[in-house]
């Protein structure tokens, strides 16, 4: 399969078109100071993707027995929650003692690519995918699944931001889930990939747009800090830029060739740099993701490391 989420969302999308809060309080230079005593470590379900669809239980028990304390749910061929509806997957969340913080939605489809085919599933099949609801036309129902499972963010998985129109629609969409998310009591934010970052027309990128044309306190920002470091953008930076504007991470690393995820603490994302500027970001929660990881022992170690880092 293809490790790309966006990629892989792409595909999906275009085939079915139709941890308690950390409290940053002081800017000490030691990470411990940074963090509650129990300092939760979240994983983003995505990078479990196929074992959640072959056993959501066995995978969340397994998940939960490695130390993670925090789930990021994402979509699954099993259709709603990995075949939960809200309430129930957040029984089975807490019940294994972990909390369910956040949930991805597909922004808006994508076509499918001239020729694109569904990556393969175990059995060598393509892989089904039920029809993906999305925030575009799905958006006041998705927030109320994620308030129904008492979650803190529903999140903007990927979406189509190419060309102008397709980032002014985007922006449309974000400012009417926020002020709907808003309205429920949860935050909403905004994940990004690397190609957000890619100039679109007048020359700016699809994710400064994003950042200056929709409301600070209604649209949130998830940094994917692989594929900021992958598209050369400094994540401190942008959170000294943006301040308060980052409550959510995804805790991923890339080789040096910038094209090849890898484990947490094996590539080239200088954790212990910008986890020293989480006040900064406004960081709330963070998810370790490795996007498809092939085995339970590339999840481990992922969270082995971050724990090195943060204590």
């Amino acid at each position: 399969m293809n490790n790309n989420r966006r990629d892989f969302l792409k595909k999906a999308a275009a085939l079915t078109a139709g941890s308690l809060a950390i409290p940053y309080l002081s800017n000490a230079s030691g990470l411990s100071d940074l963090f509650a005593a129990e300092k939760p470590v979240g994983i983003q379900l995505f990078t479990v993707f196929e074992k959640m669809n072959n056993d959501p239980k066995a995978t969340l028990e397994k998940i939960a027995s490695i130390g993670y304390k925090e789930i990021e749910s994402a979509f699954s061929t099993r259709g709603g929650y990995y075949g939960y509806k809200p309430k129930e997957f957040k029984k089975l969340v807490e019940d294994l003692g972990m909390k369910w913080r956040a949930h991805h939605a597909l922004g808006a489809p994508f076509k499918m690519p001239k020729g694109g085919k569904m990556p393969l599933g175990a059995d060598g099949k393509p892989i089904t995918i039920p029809t993906m609801m999305n925030l575009r036309d799905n958006y006041q129902q998705l927030v109320d699944d994620a308030a129904e499972g008492g979650l803190k963010y529903l999140v903007c998985a990927s979406t189509p931001v190419g060309t102008m129109d397709e980032v002014k629609n985007s922006i449309e969409v974000f400012q009417k889930t926020g002020e709907a998310s808003k309205k429920a009591g949860i935050g909403f934010a905004y994940h990004n990939h690397a190609t957000e970052f890619d100039a679109v027309e007048g020359g700016k990128t699809a994710y400064e747009l994003v950042l200056s044309q929709t409301d600070k306190d209604l649209v949130k920002m998830e940094l994917d800090l692989a594929w900021a470091t992958k598209a050369g953008k400094d994540p401190v930076a942008l959170f000294k830029e943006h301040p308060g504007r980052f409550p959510l991470w995804h805790v991923k690393d890339i080789k040096k060739d910038l094209q090849t995820i890898t484990e947490v603490g094996t590539g080239v994302v200088e954790f212990q740099r910008i986890f020293e500027a989480a006040k900064i970001a406004g960081l709330q929660y963070f998810f370790v993701e490795y996007d498809l990881a092939p085995t339970f022992d590339t999840v481990e170690l992922c969270y082995k490391n971050l724990r090195k880092v943060i204590g």
